[in-house]
């Protein structure tokens, strides 16, 4: 489907990427799709990005479930994966009508206001339990969205449920399951759109190991590491890559 040679470099680009987006998932349960997307769009074409990016997320996702697993309760998730599995197909047929530039231009865009909005400290406001379940489900459904335009089912339920409050940990044992559950499913519609050709499938074979790894490092780290030291250097690399990007798409 892609006319593609990696170089060296190439190849160290995509696998470093792979393995900074297993080493996010692993330690703070989302970010696999904002860490991968800042180094692939540069080795890579555009549209073999959002499956590879869900392909990552989800090898990632499957070492982080085990650290939160003892927290995750199936009813206050529900909400969020069902409005998430009505997002995936409106997604999915996004990408396939959407150019690889304006996909570009807006993932960047979304990766410089994302963590300029929690770099500013927006994330520190709170609104309970406002909207109830029925705005949890339409939360849900963005995710899906995201995940199956682009792998980012992430931002959304995490912002969401930063907002609702609570402990670090409980937030976690709603997003991460969220995001390994739609990614899997949105992979699985990628896939049955012929989205993930045997080119997605080659370099996807070579970034799961290397994503795994990068996942068990996270997970190992985070128990003895500051999260939110760790989270704004993370925050500050997604704002660097989103300018990179944003540049890169506007000069053409």
């Amino acid at each position: 489907m892609f006319d593609i040679a990696l170089d060296p470099i190439g190849w160290g680009v995509v696998l470093g990427g792979a393995l900074a987006a297993g080493f996010t998932t692993g330690f703070a349960g989302f970010g696999a799709a904002l860490v991968a997307a800042g180094f692939w769009f540069f080795a890579l074409p555009a549209a073999m990005v959002p499956p590879l990016v869900v392909v990552a997320a989800v090898a990632g996702h499957t070492v982080g479930f085990f650290s939160v697993r003892a927290a995750f309760e199936w009813r206050r998730a529900a909400p969020y994966l069902g409005g998430g599995v009505l997002g995936i197909p409106l997604g999915v047929y996004a990408l396939t009508v959407a150019s690889p530039s304006s996909l570009r231009l807006s993932v960047g865009i979304f990766l410089v206001a994302y963590a300029a909005w929690q770099l500013a400290g927006a994330g520190r406001a709170t609104i309970g339990a406002w909207g109830g379940r029925a705005a949890d489900a339409f939360i849900g459904l963005a995710g899906g969205f995201l995940g199956g335009f682009s792998g980012l089912s992430g931002p959304a339920p995490v912002i969401w449920l930063q907002l609702r409050g609570g402990p670090s940990v409980a937030q976690r044992a709603v997003y991460q399951p969220f995001n390994f559950i739609i990614l899997t499913l949105a992979g699985i519609g990628m896939a049955a759109g012929g989205l993930i050709g045997a080119d997605v499938a080659l370099i996807g074979a070579a970034i799961v190991p290397t994503t795994l790894l990068g996942a068990w490092i996270g997970v190992r780290t985070y128990a003895g590491v500051s999260e939110a030291a760790f989270r704004r250097v993370v925050l500050c690399l997604l704002f660097a890559s989103g300018v990179a990007i944003v540049i890169r798409s506007v000069a053409g």
